[in-house]
């Protein structure tokens, strides 16, 4: 683990955490939280590596704060979950040292797509709703192709990650907007953490920063479940749309 960097000021620092308490609140309703802080590591000047590697640290206790807020307010089970988060982890482990390798160019260019099209779903179908509908996959699947599928994808880049699972829970297993939303965050957990530990071992987490955002990070991912606990469907729905569109738009400027 690297140390933080004595050219950083106290504003900058300041700036940062604050960037994290807001981040933490809108990925705990959309996800997209990384689109928000890993601009803002890249703006104060830290290296790519270590600008990666202190967003999957921060966004770590952002999502804890978010599931541990659910579990304890009865909308997370984890009973059949347990299969996906070792798929999410293994795939996670298994994307981050490919995106070592390969390099995520092509990919960049497909995202805004499948953004786009997650956000019209999110628009038009009416499985997104605050009612439970029919499951059309079975968990032992769902574990194997999406947990370990995106977990896959956010250890190899990562934008709109909770997005993707929200969708997944919605459309294929059939669960309300607020259930969805919360089943999300162990997932996004498991793969976030997988990452974390492998750039912690190649010392790529400035830990001073990177504590300090976890604190602001925690801090606003709790008062967002909250919003999403309280509102459901009123309030997650249209975030997502907007977050994802907001991702793609990002993404296209980019390239």
């Amino acid at each position: 683990m690297t140390e933080l960097a004595g050219d950083l000021t106290p504003i900058t620092y300041l700036v940062l955490t604050a960037v994290a308490f807001a981040a933490g609140f809108i990925s705990s309703i959309a996800g997209a939280g990384g689109m928000i802080t890993l601009p803002a590591l890249l703006w104060a000047g830290i290296a790519p590596l270590d600008a990666l590697g202190t967003n999957k640290f921060q966004s770590v206790f952002g999502t804890l704060s978010s599931a541990l807020n659910f579990f304890q307010k009865g909308h997370l089970k984890f009973g059949s979950l347990w299969p996906g988060l070792l798929a999410a982890a293994l795939g996670a482990g298994l994307g981050t040292w490919s995106v070592t390798l390969l390099g995520g160019e092509q990919l960049q260019t497909l995202l805004p797509i499948l953004l786009v099209a997650i956000s019209l779903y999110f628009a038009f179908s009416p499985r997104i709703s605050d009612v439970d509908s029919k499951p059309r996959m079975s968990n032992g699947w769902f574990n194997l192709l999406v947990g370990g599928g995106i977990g896959f994808y956010g250890g190899f880049f990562g934008p709109g990650m909770g997005s993707f699972y929200a969708l997944a829970f919605a459309a294929l297993l059939g669960y309300n907007m607020r259930s969805a939303t919360a089943h999300t965050k162990p997932l996004v957990l498991a793969t976030n953490t997988t990452s974390m530990v492998i750039f912690m071992i190649a010392g790529h987490v400035m830990i001073g920063l990177a504590l300090c955002m976890s604190v602001a990070q925690f801090i606003g991912a709790r008062l967002g479940s909250n919003l999403v606990i309280a509102r459901g469907t009123r309030l997650v729905k249209p975030v997502i749309i907007i977050a994802t569109l907001l991702v793609a738009l990002k993404l296209l400027l980019e390239a």
